[in-house]
């Protein structure tokens, strides 16, 4: 896994994007997102799908949305958790993990969000903070395996606070 990114197009986990300086000009306030990747839990199954930064993961495309979840009484849940990513002296490490609801009506291409929670976990993420509780036990264990599966060194390196959360 390239953890600097170095033009190489990666399945796994944004890492460092590179970026060493911000430009003050045009674009000033514009989020960088090369840290954040988004994780999907469906059921008891975590994996990367990196289109739900735009909301645009398998399970989102082709669905109408709702704030109204009575607008979907068939809808199966889905969790859709904000990932952060930084480096310390020991090494990369999962700094900020957030997890947003969601259920979906594949059949009937409806959807229940909120996208206002969906933005600000997101926000959250890139703080670098852990706000897993949401999550049922199956949920918690898939996303830990995703995690130290994906690249045991950062899940050593990551937060007393991040594990036991999962754990």
């Amino acid at each position: 896994m390239d953890l600097l990114n170095n033009g190489k197009k990666s399945t796994g986990f944004t890492i460092i994007s590179g970026k060493t300086d911000v430009h003050g000009g045009y674009g000033q306030g514009v989020l960088d997102l090369g840290a954040v990747s988004s994780v999907i839990i469906d059921e008891d199954e975590a994996y990367i799908d990196m289109g739900a930064l735009h909301a645009k993961s398998a399970v989102e495309k082709g669905i109408k949305w709702t704030a109204n979840k009575d607008e979907v009484p068939n809808g199966k849940p889905y969790w859709l958790v904000w990932v952060t990513v930084d480096r310390k002296e020991e090494g990369p490490y999962y700094a900020g993990v957030t997890a947003c609801y969601m259920e979906i009506d594949r059949e009937a291409r409806r959807g229940y969000k909120i996208l206002a929670d969906h933005v600000n976990k997101m926000d959250y993420s890139m703080k670098r903070r852990i706000m897993v509780s949401e999550l049922d036990e199956k949920s918690k264990k898939a996303l830990q395996k995703l995690l130290v599966e994906n690249n045991p060194a950062m899940w050593e390196n990551s937060s007393e606070e991040l594990k036991q959360a999962l754990t």
